[in-house]
């Protein structure tokens, strides 16, 4: 079976440091959880400068931002490439806490 290539995450660092804590990542978006979405969201290397730029534009936090790259085959939950709407660019979608042992690189961003 081959290697599924790693999906990434950006948020900030003070936030991945809490969960290290914690040993799960949980936090589906820039302000809200995977309880209220459901799934947390994640992008592939060519999408990610799009979504930080979507999510992080305004961003002037106290933080650095950090990628989360994830080896989906560690996160032991269903990842699904899924588009907002028919036909639409698919975005992989994670079903469950991933655990920090899944996160095997984080990199700064910008």
């Amino acid at each position: 079976m081959p290697k599924l290539p790693p999906i990434l995450h950006i948020t900030e660092r003070s936030l991945w440091e809490q969960a290290r804590e914690r040993g799960t990542w949980e936090l589906s978006t820039r302000g809200r959880t995977l309880r209220q979405e459901g799934f947390i969201h994640f992008s592939t290397r060519e999408q990610l400068p799009r979504v930080a730029g979507f999510l992080y534009g305004d961003y002037d936090g106290p933080d650095d931002l950090v990628v989360l790259v994830v080896d989906p085959a560690r996160v032991g939950v269903p990842v699904r490439y899924e588009s907002a709407e028919p036909g639409g660019e698919e975005f992989p979608h994670v079903y469950g806490p991933v655990p920090v042992e899944a996160v095997v690189d984080v990199e700064p961003w910008g």
